[in-house]
């Protein structure tokens, strides 16, 4: 990409589309084409034809999804499916019909097998069962990346899939039924310090483990392989490479927000994938490594949350 290009970055108003806006402003890109969601709606095939003929972009980051924590991926099944296929069939295809020069599709690591081995290559994709309560939002992310790859084999196109680990980051989703589980701890521990509670309740048994990137270093990631990786033969994992249970995370956010109190753990709500963690071999060895520590995100995320929330 040169500074003067036209990048079109799809859902620049969340978690990971607000990164990637700062990070390209940061370094030195201005030629940014964003839409809301009330100028574009890109489940909308016609206004998704018109809006990349109107506008020639040559750049796409699609970071735009309906995307949820394990309550919303389970009780919006449908919504789940539905918007995500519908929001990247519609931006990838009219990608090539326009002539964008490279588009980076943001996926996610819960597509990979619920028993997938630890930590999960690329090549583990599709070679076993996925997690019930998150399937639909899987198949989802897999029907866009094997597009990517479809397009690339018969049409010659330059796209390229990416497989984040689960993030967070300022500007994140704090909503207690369709956020992820770190925002969402952040919350319910800072307001039952401000409401002087005895106990937190929690979900599971805080036994998986969970491997966190901060949005930051994500979005550093995907600008470097945007720049860097041509004609791609498969999707590249973006993580950190460690994890920590969910326990640890539990008592991790406990003492950075203060909470005194107890933490209650739910064992009849479910605990999901027992295990996700990424091998992050390809893209480290493009030079990538993540620079922000989890304990170091979690006091800046939270500081935000204090001042924005």
């Amino acid at each position: 990409m040169q500074k003067n290009s036209s990048i079109f970055v799809a859902g620049h108003k969340g978690l990971v589309g607000s990164s990637i806006v700062n990070e390209l402003k940061r370094q030195g890109f201005e030629n940014l084409v964003l839409r809301s969601f009330e100028e574009l709606d890109l489940r909308n095939q016609h206004a998704v034809a018109s809006f990349f003929m109107d506008n020639r972009p040559e750049y796409v980051f699609l970071a735009a999804a309906r995307v949820g924590g394990i309550g919303a991926n389970n009780k919006f099944r449908a919504q789940m499916i539905y918007d995500n296929l519908m929001i990247q069939t519609n931006v990838i295809h009219h990608a090539y019909l326009s002539g964008v020069k490279k588009l980076l599709f943001l996926g996610s690591s819960c597509i990979y097998p619920k028993f997938a081995p630890q930590p999960m290559k690329e090549e583990h994709l599709l070679t076993s069962e996925l997690e019930k309560t998150n399937e639909p939002y899987a198949v989802a992310k897999i029907a866009g990346l094997k597009m990517v790859e479809s397009y690339n084999l018969e049409y010659g196109t330059d796209f390229l899939s990416v497989m984040p680990t689960n993030l967070y980051g300022e500007n994140d989703n704090f909503d207690l039924e369709t956020g992820h589980v770190l925002p969402v701890m952040i919350r319910k521990f800072h307001e039952a310090k401000v409401h002087g509670c005895e106990y937190v309740d929690l979900w599971g048994t805080g036994s998986p483990r969970r491997e966190f990137l901060y949005s930051g270093d994500l979005a550093k990631a995907v600008i470097k392989l945007m720049n860097e990786v041509s004609n791609s033969k498969t999707h590249i994992n973006i993580g950190t490479g460690d994890d920590i249970t969910i326990k640890e995370l539990a008592e991790l956010i406990k003492g950075i927000t203060c909470f005194e109190g107890a933490i209650r753990w739910n064992t009849q709500m479910p605990d999901g994938t027992p295990r996700k963690l990424l091998d992050i071999t390809k893209i480290k060895a493009l030079g990538w490594v993540p620079e922000m520590s989890l304990k170091e995100g979690i006091v800046k995320v939270y500081e935000w949350y204090r001042n924005n929330k």
